[in-house]
């Protein structure tokens, strides 16, 4: 008797990236142009502005612990 034809049962979807999850956010135009300033002026990229921006905020909101 003959073998089963074994298959390699691929996975539906994009394949995973990286292990922390992506959030889609929007921004009012006059933001976006404040962290895209802010991010030429730090030589980052926006989405790097944005995670200091935001790790700003919550320093300055637990008392900079």
């Amino acid at each position: 008797m003959k073998k089963s034809i074994i298959d390699n049962h691929k996975k539906r979807g994009r394949p995973a990236t990286g292990a922390d999850p992506m959030w889609g956010i929007r921004f009012p135009v006059d933001q976006r142009e404040a962290i895209d300033a802010w991010a030429e002026d730090n030589g980052v990229t926006r989405a790097e502005a944005i995670r200091r921006l935001i790790q700003k905020g919550l320093e300055v909101d637990s008392g900079g612990k």
